[in-house]
């Protein structure tokens, strides 16, 4: 290593592991989103137990990720991928040939400990790996992983779906996740530093409970309701508890999550940024479905299908966008894909029953087109402010806060939506119910509702332009930067 704490030749065999890895891990989080309504069916159980192995592997990765800081101080990152490889291996073996739906929870969670440490621990090897001037192509081909994976799951699952049996989404992982944890075993090496440090079990149970009762909490709000005790008690116990967690993170020489790296304003505003541009972000990404499976009637595999061009397009874009980045600076790159991203949104607030197809897949590429020119850019700049040993802390910060405020930017626009589809529906059944020949209309009623639904929707995209022009003022204020070396550091503290 350099004075920086940066590797002489980058290490492109560990990368290339950690990328497959990180690939498989996270295409499997949204591989069986499609997949819900079959397994219903075949074990017998109802919608919001169903939903549990979604909800389950994201409180899994919501508490493991706060930790995930230590992991990669404490541990090598040889220990680390090998453990995580063999647990997410052994629950996708386990949930391929689960006998009842508990099994397959289980195996889900058993999953999720071992998704949860491989971003961090990929975008982490990355860092010490490349200089700042060629961080941003780096982080751009990790950015091809952390969003294209996720994007090209619904497509895949929907058309396995609709050929084979669900049980085909694990088994295809299978020999994957295999090769790659034989590979591990054989070819990694370690490059990561190492430190003495010890757990705090209390900052853990802190964390766990408050991430994993915020996390829980809304995304339980789509479906239970504000009102219902099982939205607002983990809520309000979850803020509690995390209140408590970051007091005594501030107390602790060797906290679990460091958070004074807020006293660096550029990682601060990338992480104002990128809380607001995740809760935008969700709006297609939840919304669409509804309106094409729902109000439209398209097939799962179509409404995955007409996603594909935007993954595509993200996947193109992300290694562009680094070297961009590497070239020109996060401002610009991202205040011109904001402004891609508002005026695209802007466009989906005005869906109607006769959008064409074709131009909904379009309209969906061009924003992801933008979102490419956002997210890994502003992130990249955020950390390059950081001294080299607080990486696993801001890594641990961004991968947190990105759980969160999804969950929270879901159950937000779900429940806009809710509401003003049920506005809706009343008004519009008053007006009917004046109208003999339309209560004469045996579908008047579904006509209605589906109606009710779309205003519902295009509200929703309405407010979703809203939360991301405040992320497009807040981009103005970003600066190049570079980082603090140990001596700047050890300079200050004195």
């Amino acid at each position: 290593m350099n004075t920086q704490g940066i590797l002489e030749k980058p290490p492109y065999a560990v990368i290339a592991i950690l990328f497959t890895g990180a690939f498989v891990s996270l295409i499997n989080e949204t591989l069986l989103n499609v997949a819900l309504p079959s397994i219903m069916k075949d074990f017998e159980v109802s919608p919001s137990t169903v939903q549990w192995l979604s909800t389950g592997y994201m409180l899994i990765n919501g508490i493991l990720i706060p930790a995930s800081a230590f992991f990669l101080q404490k541990f090598s990152n040889r220990q680390l991928f090998i453990t995580a490889m063999s647990l997410f291996t052994a629950g996708t073996v386990l949930a391929a040939f689960s006998p009842t739906f508990w099994v397959l929870l289980v195996a889900r969670m058993i999953q999720a400990a071992g998704s949860a440490i491989m971003a961090p621990l990929l975008m982490n090897v990355i860092l010490v790996s490349f200089p700042v001037e060629r961080r941003g192509t780096a982080m751009g081909v990790f950015g091809l992983v952390m969003i294209t994976a996720p994007a090209i799951g619904p497509t895949l699952s929907g058309w396995l779906i609709e050929h084979y049996s669900w049980r085909t989404l694990f088994e295809l992982v299978i020999p994957i996740a295999a090769f790659t944890l034989v590979l591990a075993i054989f070819k990694l090496k370690n490059i990561l530093p190492q430190k003495k440090i010890t757990l705090d079990i209390f900052s853990l149970i802190l964390s766990s409970i408050g991430f994993g009762g915020i996390l829980y909490g809304f995304s339980s709000a789509g479906e239970k309701g504000w009102d219902s005790v099982h939205v607002y008690a983990p809520i309000i116990v979850g803020t509690a508890s995390l209140i408590l967690f970051i007091l005594r993170q501030l107390k602790l020489e060797e906290p679990l999550l460091e958070f004074r790296i807020y006293k660096y304003p550029m990682f601060a505003l990338s992480s104002a940024i990128s809380i607001v541009i995740s809760m935008a972000m969700f709006s297609a990404m939840l919304l669409m479905p509804i309106y094409i499976q729902t109000i439209r009637s398209i097939s799962p595999f179509h409404s995955g299908l007409l996603m594909l061009p935007g993954a595509i397009v993200m996947g193109i874009m992300s290694p562009i966008t680094g070297r961009l980045f590497d070239k020109f600076g996060a401002r610009i790159l991202a205040v011109i894909g904001l402004s891609i991203t508002i005026y695209t949104t802007y466009l989906f607030s005005h869906l109607t029953m006769e959008t064409s197809y074709e131009y909904l897949m379009f309209l969906y590429a061009l924003r992801m087109f933008g979102m490419s020119m956002v997210m890994m850019p502003v992130m990249t700049n955020g950390i390059n402010q950081l001294p080299q040993s607080m990486n696993p802390h801001a890594t641990a910060m961004n991968n947190t806060l990105q759980q969160v405020s999804g969950a929270v930017g879901s159950a937000f626009l779900v429940t806009l939506m809710q509401n003003r589809t049920e506005a809706e529906a009343e008004r519009l059944a008053k007006e009917a119910a004046s109208d003999p020949a339309v209560m004469a209309d045996p579908n008047a009623m579904n006509d209605i509702m589906n109606q009710a639904m779309l205003n519902g929707i295009n509200f929703s995209f309405k407010i979703s332009v809203l939360i991301a022009l405040v992320a497009l003022v807040l981009a103005f204020f970003i600066k190049r930067v570079k980082p603090e070396t140990e001596a700047d550091l050890r300079k200050s503290a004195s």
